[in-house]
């Protein structure tokens, strides 16, 4: 099959969350199933000059928006069996920021045009094209029209994944003509219109072909209200045609058998390299050095959707505990400002680092012993998959992705990735932790056990791909 698939981020060209470390992985397992899979995305001012010497011209045109002919600049790069495409327009993507501007619906708009124009410059038919989230969300809609009027696209089908519908790309009606250059037989219930605004979102819902979701019990739980941020009602309509796939990891990007940026390597056969990551991250951040104390770690935006609200009103009696605790991310001042006290608070016990670190985070994941997710809402994770690759036992609320990738601890069985809490209630959240730190305390060896189960756990892209395959083959056979 020929699989052209448009993103507004993509891993390791340039990243903002993990929509880009999607849209990194996926396409090369797909690759290795044998299919031609091309990548399309934006040529924004902050991609590496690294990435632009190994990028090649391939021509430029003009793309339509509504009354404008706009420049296109098409640059390709090859890398990994797949080919990556990079639309140039310095006006939209030559500055500052990925979103967040004030003509975001133009600039996407524009995008998305490109992603359906491109195909006929470069004489290439796709016979699927995987559009991400709102910022390509006009592509299954454009779509509808121009396969009748393109060559190129006449077989073409279109899948769409949601992989945080809290972000629908929702603007005032009057974009509908003048930005988007679609006519207001677009603005209709079942299509575009949301009350009396655009939903680019809603539209791809009904638009396309297939809609997936980042993991199986989130497109359960979007037929909720708590969940759909409005758009229950269209998920119930279109799920006929609605299926959830759990995203990856690079496994073999997070081996800590052969990784290089940790600090000591191990095995799920040998942990002694983990201890030696423990006690390198105490002696980074300050803590006490103590091999027996368990590492409590949250790598996170600190933002209530994530679950800070428990952290934080159950955060002095898990501190009772005989524990350490680290926290990694930026978000709100008032979450920012808790865990700035709690470090004066508990010195050599707590690590408050506001920033995002790369290089820091890979320390944690291998250097923890609990990695703590309490998310309110989780489409899919990949912070405790990755904490699980490092051996590092997570604590998760069940919702989203991680109800699907963290089966609970079973003691009598021994078997479960982890500890699980249902409720949104700070309580719920201290009792899991607690759970965990008294297996790390009390029964060293079924803890072992368990690290080495998570380390073993098979989180790798290869599942996730064959099951995108049978999406495809199911609407192009």
């Amino acid at each position: 099959m020929n699989i052209l698939f448009a993103a507004s981020e993509v891993a390791p060209f340039i990243k903002t969350g993990g929509l880009a470390d999607v849209a990194g992985s996926l396409p090369p397992a797909l690759a290795e199933l044998g299919h031609d899979v091309r990548v399309i995305l934006p040529l924004y001012e902050e991609i590496g000059e690294n990435w632009r010497q190994e990028m090649t011209f391939v021509k430029y045109y003009y793309v339509r928006l509504g009354w404008r002919s706009l420049y296109c600049g098409l640059f390709q790069l090859e890398r990994n069996g797949v080919t990556y495409y990079f639309v140039d327009n310095e006006a939209y993507f030559k500055r500052h920021g990925l979103y967040g501007h004030f003509d975001d619906a133009e600039r996407f708009a524009f995008f998305s045009r490109a992603v359906i124009e491109t195909p006929d410059q470069i004489d290439w038919a796709p016979d699927i094209i995987h559009c991400n989230d709102w910022q390509t969300a006009l592509v299954p809609i454009y779509l509808l029209e121009e396969r009748y009027h393109r060559r190129t696209l006449a077989q073409t089908k279109s899948v769409f994944t949601i992989h945080n519908i809290e972000y629908q790309g929702r603007y005032g009606r009057e974009v509908l003509m003048d930005v988007f250059g679609l006519d207001y037989s677009y603005f209709n219930e079942n299509m575009l219109k949301m009350y009396d605004d655009v939903s680019m979102m809603k539209g791809a819902i009904y638009a396309s072909d297939y809609v997936t979701t980042v993991s199986p019990n989130y497109a359960n739980e979007l037929q909720y209200s708590f969940y759909a941020h409005g758009l229950e009602g269209v998920i119930a309509a279109n799920r006929y045609k609605m299926r959830g796939i759990l995203n990856g990891i690079d496994m073999a990007a997070n081996d800590p058998a052969t990784s290089e940026s940790i600090f000591a390597n191990y095995t799920s056969k040998k942990h002694k390299g983990k201890a030696a990551c423990k006690a390198d991250l105490q002696s980074k951040l300050g803590l006490r050095q103590d091999p027996n104390v368990p590492i409590v770690a949250c790598v996170s935006r600190l933002v209530g959707h994530k679950g800070f609200e428990l952290v934080t009103q159950a955060f002095h009696s898990m501190m009772e505990m005989n524990i350490q605790f680290v926290v990694l991310g930026t978000g709100e001042w008032g979450y920012e400002q808790f865990f700035r006290n709690a470090q004066i608070q508990y010195p050599g016990r707590v690590s408050t680092n506001l920033m995002y670190s790369a290089p820091l985070s890979n320390a944690i994941y291998s250097g923890a012993d609990i990695f703590l997710m309490p998310s309110i809402a989780e489409p899919c994770g990949l912070s405790q998959m990755f904490a699980m690759r490092y051996g590092t036992v997570p604590v998760v609320r069940t919702t989203g992705g991680l109800a699907d990738s963290v089966p609970p601890y079973q003691p009598n069985e021994d078997t479960g990735l982890g500890f699980t809490f249902g409720s949104v209630n700070p309580w719920d959240m201290l009792d899991a932790v607690r759970r965990a730190v008294d297996v790390y305390q009390l029964d060293p060896k079924a803890w072992s056990r368990l690290v080495t189960r998570d380390m073993e756990a098979d989180f790798s892209w290869d599942r996730s791909a064959l099951e995108y395959q049978e999406v495809y083959q199911r609407i192009h056979p």
